[in-house]
């Protein structure tokens, strides 16, 4: 029933932006362009704080590493900004990997304050104009358009057939990735980190892949959005950027991919309807999510966790060999059967 749920969720989604750009203006449109940033954006920090419950408030830090690593590129030596696709996700993973394996045995409280440092050092790097290469406080101009087949993709209409394929792309591999064994192990890591530990599994190995591969996601992001405004600057990369990431997961759903996407439409796109009222709609907005959290703390939709029977947990009891004997295994303890 879960599955087909999340289905019709997809189908009608799918069907409400195949319909989009010919029913909404250039303005709306670009709306949904940035929703579907946000919604790779979200999709990218989801892995770590979603599905692993890493706390990270410096993801833009990530973001900007791709945006920028494609503008000096593309602006430097002319290579087209499609072809920097992967090396943005490089660049950005690499960085992560530096910049994330010292302190990943850190928990909780103390890894987000960390994480919130390392994105203002990258943000006060930039305005630094570091070697030279950033621009300063006025970044980088002069960033190519995406040339797809001898295509230039330019206009509103075209950025959203762009975006909205990648955003369907991530969808579909985080997905897969939730129901991997790799994914199995970063909810391990999200419900008890002890207990992952205590039962094998490389918490640290696990924590730092998670942080890697949602940086390198975000890099892909940020060049994207790069190439969408041409321009780029240390202000698209500021705290609040994290912030409204952290919002979209949480809001939507920790660790769940349709979530994720609702919390993207509902922190980026549904303000923008309340922009005639631009003195109160934070305060809405703010009232909002205070309600929220309070009624439906696990986001709009949050995680399925697998609920397993007593006959589940007795067909995997019947399949695993029997323990040696004198071996010291907990043959005082109920089975399955005999709780049943």
């Amino acid at each position: 029933m879960r599955l087909s749920r999340t289905g019709i969720f997809y189908g009608v989604l799918t069907l409400l932006l195949a319909a989009s750009p010919f029913v909404l203006n250039t303005y709306w449109l670009d709306v949904l362009n940035s929703v579907g940033l946000y919604a790779i954006l979200g999709l990218s920090l989801n892995i770590i704080l979603g599905d692993a419950g890493l706390f990270n408030l410096g993801h833009a830090a990530f973001y900007a590493v791709g945006a920028y690593t494609t503008a000096i590129l593309n602006t430097r030596f002319q290579i087209p900004v499609v072809w920097l696709l992967p090396v943005a996700a490089l660049a950005a993973g690499l960085f992560g990997l530096i910049v994330v394996r010292p302190i990943i045995r850190l928990r909780g409280d103390y890894l987000c304050i960390v994480t919130v440092g390392v994105g203002e050092i990258v943000r006060i790097a930039l305005i630094n104009d570091v070697f030279g290469l950033t621009g300063g406080s006025n970044g980088i101009l002069g960033i190519q358009r995406p040339h797809l087949f001898g295509f230039i993709i330019r206009r509103p209409m075209h950025f959203f057939f762009y975006i909205w394929a990648f955003v369907g792309l991530s969808v579909f591999l985080f997905s897969r990735l939730q129901h991997s064994r790799f994914g199995r192990a970063l909810n391990y890591l999200r419900e008890d980190e002890v207990a992952a530990e205590g039962s094998g599994v490389n918490t640290a190995h696990y924590k730092l892949a998670a942080f890697v591969l949602g940086a390198a996601w975000a890099g892909m992001a940020g060049n994207i959005f790069a190439t969408k405004m041409t321009i780029i600057a240390p202000e698209s990369f500021s705290f609040w950027e994290s912030v409204l990431m952290f919002a979209v997961v949480i809001l939507g759903g920790a660790g769940s991919v349709p979530g994720v996407l609702l919390g993207s439409f509902l922190i980026i796109g549904l303000p923008e309807l309340f922009r005639g009222f631009a003195d109160a709609r934070m305060l809405i907005f703010g009232g909002a999510m205070i309600l929220m959290m309070i009624f439906r703390s696990q986001g709009i939709v949050p995680a399925h966790v697998r609920p397993y029977s007593l006959g589940e947990l007795a067909a995997a009891e019947d399949s695993m060999p029997p323990p040696a004997a004198g071996s010291g295994a907990s043959g005082n303890m109920p089975s399955a059967k005999e709780v049943r």
